[in-house]
């Protein structure tokens, strides 16, 4: 019976085992878990030299982030400023009451003037003196130096009107000495806004591209401290994907270490100047306030550093690893 058996077997002979779609993506799924869990636990393990990096990756990213979060707190600020351009006419001197008032009264009629609003010398004075606290100064003066004042509102919702035009139009009359539009400050300090963005864009750019290269070179260090390893893992069939997660994975956390650093770097400074930038604002009777990243924008940043980290580790990994082969 044994030997009928056994001759049974021999004809029979080995069968192939092949596995099936489902093990073959649970076995890819554990890989990925395990390298993920090796990957933090190597990276862990030699804190001094990890925090070293991530503090690196976090003053690179923090540095063009605080300036955007500047900026836009400049924008939000210049926001509330932002109303509809007006136009201060200066008579000129000798002009008197009166014929202020009758001047103002012809602009109003303008189809391109939406309101005008007449302020004398002394309500000019008067109102100087209660902002400005030269009160004192200002009442020793022997005669108002200040002129009378038209304030002009331009249609600003009408598409035909063109301020700057409007102004030279109106200084151009001969009751006026000059005419003044008052949002053309607010204009350059947006252009200036505008300009250093794109400077700080510009920064970011470079700075991205240093921490691409710090997190490629840092790869490249574990690469080569583990090329024993990978050379024995290719000898027994090793794919370069089965090769490369790791340090893909390794890239990864420290690109999030890095953005974590860079939140956290920028939240301090922020809360750092918080209370004297409240300060400044409550002394001009505003209640401005900075605003930080936000949750959302900390962990924008973090994504962001975890994405930088995984495209520095292909590029070296990519780099590196076709030179390491088995002999």
């Amino acid at each position: 019976m044994n030997t009928r058996r056994a001759v049974s077997a021999r004809r029979e002979g080995a069968s192939q085992s092949r596995a099936g779609f489902r093990d073959l993506y649970n076995a890819w799924l554990r890989h990925h878990r395990l390298s993920a869990a090796d990957s933090l636990f190597r990276v862990l393990d030699n804190p001094l030299s990890s925090a070293m990096t991530w503090l690196v990756i976090g003053i690179a990213l923090a540095l063009p982030v605080g300036l955007n979060v500047a900026l836009d707190n400049v924008g939000h600020l210049s926001t509330n400023w932002d109303s509809p351009a007006q136009i201060s006419l200066f008579l000129r001197d000798g002009m008197s009451s009166t014929k202020a008032r009758e001047l103002q009264a012809t602009l109003a009629q303008r189809d391109d003037v939406a309101e005008t609003r007449f302020v004398s010398r002394e309500e000019a004075l008067e109102e100087f003196s209660a902002l400005s606290g030269f009160a004192d100064v200002l009442a020793s003066l022997e005669e108002n130096p200040l002129p009378n004042l038209i304030l002009v509102s331009p249609h600003t919702d009408d598409q035909n009107t063109d301020v700057a035009v409007l102004r030279k139009e109106l200084e151009a009359l001969p009751e006026v000495a000059q005419a003044v539009l008052d949002m053309a400050w607010l204009q350059r300090l947006n252009s200036l806004m505008d300009l250093t963005r794109r400077l700080v864009l510009a920064v970011g750019g470079l700075l991205v591209l240093g921490v691409v290269l710090i997190l490629g070179n840092t790869i490249r260090l574990a690469i080569e401290s583990r090329r024993d390893e990978i050379v024995i893992v290719k000898l027994v069939g090793g794919s370069n994907a089965f090769v490369r997660r790791p340090f893909l994975y390794t890239g990864l956390w420290y690109g999030v270490g890095g953005g974590v650093f860079a939140a956290s770097l920028v939240a301090v400074s922020l809360w750092f100047l918080a209370e004297p930038v409240g300060q400044l604002a409550a002394l001009y009777q505003s209640s401005f306030q900075l605003s930080g990243l936000g949750v959302m924008g900390a962990l924008n940043l973090v994504i962001l550093g975890g994405m930088l980290g995984l495209a520095g580790a292909w590029l070296a990994v990519t780099r590196h690893l076709a030179a390491i082969e088995p002999h």
